[in-house]
């Protein structure tokens, strides 16, 4: 089978079964993406970095450049990008007319309270995915100063108003002065 039909089938899935938002499918475009050997744990790690920094969603900016790396073309990230986008934009446009239609059935209802601690899951199973030596290192101290960073950053955005913005600039410079 060629890459692309791989690239298309292996998006084809993360936008049907990606709910959630980006965060959420995180461990299934690991799964698809470095389970098949197209990238390292390492690249995908970078490539979950990269997508916070850039504007868009986590899906398809990983999916954009995964395309473009595992075909070595443009033609690759447009394939996966609208692969990946296409499934939901359908899925929303039917699900809107009949969820708008049903909005006060008990069974629709259901499915939402059934849908909202899946998604919580899956968040954390992504936050999870990324607690790996690829972001906290491998040595002790190393470990020790990345789990500090984390915990303090999560402290910081629970417990205060400070916009996150400042906090990815302030772990940047602390990291940048401590390793």
């Amino acid at each position: 089978m060629s890459i692309y039909l791989k690239l298309i089938w292996a998006y084809l899935k993360i936008g049907l079964f990606g709910f959630g938002g980006g965060y959420a499918m995180l461990s299934l475009i690991q799964r698809e993406v470095v389970d098949s050997g197209w990238i390292t744990s390492t690249t995908f790690t970078d490539i979950v970095a990269i997508s916070q920094m850039t504007p868009g969603p986590i899906g398809i900016n990983s999916a954009t450049y995964i395309g473009y790396v595992v075909t070595g073309s443009v033609w690759g990230s447009l394939l996966a990008t609208i692969t990946v986008v296409l499934p939901p934009f359908v899925l929303v446009l039917y699900a809107s007319h009949f969820i708008r239609r049903h909005k006060e059935s008990a069974i629709i209802k259901g499915v939402f309270m059934g849908l909202r601690p899946v998604v919580v899951g899956l968040i954390a199973s992504a936050a999870l995915l990324l607690m790996n030596a690829d972001n906290f290192g491998t040595a002790t101290p190393e470990c020790l100063k990345s789990i500090a960073i984390c915990v303090a950053s999560f402290c910081v955005v629970y417990f205060t108003r400070i916009h996150p913005i400042f906090i990815i600039i302030a772990a940047g410079i602390i990291g940048a002065i401590i390793y």
